[in-house]
Parts: structure tokens; C-alpha cells; sequence
């Protein structure tokens, strides 16, 4: 139940609405577990955070997926090395697997996120095409 209430804050269809949820969830959990609610509050901007980009992006944001799958990925690659000598080496074989999926992401043309979704964030720094002159 308490779970399920929770994942009310993530359902909201605005950032506002967002926000609110959190309120409303923290009070109402805040009657039987005043520790949850105490909690909530306190989290609330790293909990909320996702609602200050795009709504597109927010399913995406929610989640560490992304976060899971590289983490198990370095440690697939560090079971098959078994012993590592120290700590630098260790270093090298996380950089060499983060360097790897960032050519996986630049050569693969599906993104996880678009580049139109993220041009949305900043529409100021978009880039204007040169004015011409016909002197």
C-alpha cells in the first residue's frame, strides 16, 4: 500500500501536479509513519527533479536502467578477468568498457533520448544558421 501510494507522485501528468503529490502523499503517509513522511520532505527536490525536463524524457529519467546495465556490464567484464593486480587496473578496465559503449552510442543511430527532445531543453542555444548578406 504504501508503495503503491508513492508511486502516485511519479503518475502526475505536470511538474505542479508532481510537486503536490508529494505533499499530499507525505501527509498522508505522515499520520501512521511520520519517519516516511519526514523523508519524503526531505527528498523532495532529488524525487521531483525529473519533472523539471520535458515530459517526453520523464519515463526515461525515472528509471537507472541505463545506470544498471552499464554497472552490470563492468562487472561481466570484471568476472572475466577474475584477478586484477590494482587499483589502476581496475580503472582502465571501467574506462575501457565506458569508452566502448560511448562508440556503441554514437555509431548506433537509435537514441535513448532524441535529439529533437533534447534541443527542447535549452531552445535559446540552438544554433541560427548565418545570416547572408548580398552586398
Amino acid at each position: 500500500m504504501v508503495a503503491a501510494t508513492i508511486r502516485t507522485i511519479f503518475a502526475q501528468p505536470t511538474a505542479d501536479a508532481v510537486r503536490t503529490q508529494l505533499d499530499t502523499v507525505a501527509d498522508m503517509l505522515g499520520r501512521q509513519f511520520p519517519e516516511a513522511r519526514a523523508m519524503l520532505l526531505e527528498a523532495k527536490e532529488d524525487l521531483t527533479a525529473f519533472a523539471d525536463f520535458p515530459h517526453q524524457h520523464w519515463k526515461k529519467i525515472q528509471s537507472t536502467n541505463p545506470l544498471e546495465r552499464l554497472n552490470r556490464e563492468i562487472k561481466r567484464r570484471t568476472d572475466v578477468v577474475q584477478v586484477i593486480p590494482n587499483p589502476p587496473a581496475v580503472l582502465r578496465l571501467a574506462t575501457a568498457v565506458l569508452a566502448e559503449l560511448h562508440d556503441e552510442w554514437i555509431a548506433f543511430p537509435r537514441r535513448y533520448l532524441s535529439n529533437e527532445s533534447m534541443d527542447a531543453l535549452h531552445p535559446e542555444d540552438t544554433i541560427a544558421p548565418p545570416a547572408t548578406s548580398d552586398s
